[in-house]
């Protein structure tokens, strides 16, 4: 990998930087362009995700893959050298996957490719055969009479739109989580969603399902959308088409994981924090590498190359490689909860949990009047092809809750064109991920939380709008 550095971008970088002095201390003010050009020329960041994707791989929450996991991350972080290694517990429900195989049955017989979603109940061992109520949304299901419904195999046929922010998949993933729910309450014995990705490979996209308390629990799955595509075709010919479908996952109670933290000390304010994160668990089909191997080794080679400095910035920069993400942001939320006294010192939160595409565009959470000098602040990142953007940032899954506690946010932006059409899939692979943009992404997150942890803005209070 070769560094994109010049003299002259060095130069206007470090131009850039004098001119934000007055709310940045940099020490010395080279050392943004120094992260910079150690992070392009680094292999730090692929070397870690290549670690964890080839000695570790699948990393189901509740797994015994999973402890593997912390235990790599523990030794990893260790060896890098970091001023503080630890990790905290985080109680995780166990589910196996087992088999999930489907076919039509009638007018003719057709195999199709599905996948158990996570949390699903399993059929009966003899399976399930019903005809299909084809909806084209969840809301269509919502809105449908139970008539349509009793007795038959929902499905949800919403496809997932492509764009470069993934907002498509916020479109579609509610017939995923919900979908069981409200398929059982109209008396349905399964339900089968078209995955939610943008690809057009015949393999089926898993995550997280849920069902609620007095609601009957039915089986859920996903199937690719080769496979939707068929069942359309099928249906627009017999409209009574039987499904087979037999799934075997098993719940089996709970186990501890761990959240695991590394720290580089801050140099005069070392009891505030600026928190950069991903989440260690993924999902048993692929490797996990870009979801959220490539996050894991973001941010912590970016956190590695600000402990190299010979000056650490101001503040700590804490480094949380958070558990059982995928299966319902459960180390987010006890992580929160174990640091609830600590939350006011965290000046800011941000994670990396969107691949390896390139970083374009950076959003923060603070209050509206700080934000111009934020933006300032971090203006030296657009020479690393990152621009300014709005002040409306979530700051990534297990640090979206952290607003509503008082904390700042800020959201680095990723290239998501292409994120969906692997994401929960066994093509979620080492392949995937571009070595020169995950280290764009490496030198995004330096940059961001040494500014961030050298600034002199006050970013709070924050307004965060209620409901009633």
């Amino acid at each position: 990998m070769k560094p994109y550095q010049t003299t002259l971008l060095s130069s206007l970088l470090i131009t850039s930087l004098s001119a934000c002095q007055t709310q940045v201390k940099t020490s010395p003010t080279t050392d943004v362009v120094k992260l910079q050009q150690a992070a392009l020329s680094s292999q730090l960041g692929y070397d870690l995700v290549e670690s964890l994707t080839v000695e570790v791989g699948p990393r189901l929450a509740g797994s015994p893959k999973d402890i593997i996991a912390v235990n790599w991350a523990m030794n990893k972080l260790t060896s890098l050298g970091f001023d503080r290694v630890y990790k905290e517990p985080v109680q995780v429900p166990i589910w196996e996957r087992g088999e999930a195989n489907a076919r039509i049955i009638a007018p003719v017989e057709q195999p199709l490719v599905i996948t158990a979603l996570g949390g699903s109940i399993a059929t009966p061992s003899s399976g399930i055969q019903a005809q299909i109520a084809r909806f084209d949304s969840l809301e269509a299901l919502q809105q449908a009479r139970p008539e349509m419904v009793e007795g038959k195999i929902a499905f949800i046929d919403q496809k997932t739109e492509r764009h470069i922010t993934g907002e498509g998949y916020g479109k579609s993933v509610g017939g995923r989580s919900k979908g069981a729910v409200v398929a059982a309450q109209k008396g349905a014995v399964a339900i089968v969603i078209r995955s939610i990705g943008t690809d057009h490979d015949r393999m089926a996209h898993t995550g997280v399902m849920r069902y609620q308390d007095g609601v009957p629990q039915i089986p859920a799955a996903a199937m690719s959308n080769p496979d939707a595509d068929l069942v359309n075709a099928l249906l627009k010919r017999d409209p009574n088409a039987i499904l087979e479908l037999y799934m075997s996952p098993k719940n089996l109670g709970f186990n501890t994981s761990y959240n695991v933290i590394a720290e580089v000390t801050g140099s005069s304010k070392p009891n505030e924090i600026v928190l950069i994160s991903a989440h260690l668990d993924s999902w048993d089909e692929g490797t996990g590498a870009i979801d959220d191997g490539a996050g894991v080794a973001i941010v912590t080679a970016a956190a590695k190359h600000i402990q190299d400095l010979p000056i650490k910035p101001a503040r700590t920069v804490r480094v949380v490689l958070y558990a059982a993400e995928e299966i319902g942001l459960m180390g987010g939320k006890a992580y929160a909860k174990a640091h609830k006294a600590e939350l006011p010192l965290h000046y800011i939160a941000a994670e990396s949990d969107f691949g390896a595409g390139r970083i374009y565009q950076i959003d923060t959470k603070v209050n509206e009047s700080a934000f111009a000098a934020v933006q300032k602040a971090l203006s030296p990142m657009s020479f690393n092809g990152v621009v300014l953007g709005n002040n409306q940032a979530s700051g990534g899954p297990d640090v979206s809750m952290l607003p509503a506690l008082g904390v700042p946010v800020a959201s680095l932006r990723q290239d998501g064109h292409d994120y969906f059409d692997y994401h929960h899939t066994p093509n979620d692979t080492l392949d995937k991920i571009d070595p020169a943009a995950l280290a764009q992404n490496v030198a995004a997150y330096a940059q961001f939380a040494y500014i961030m942890a050298n600034s002199t803005t006050t970013l709070t209070p924050l307004i965060v709008s209620s409901t009633k």
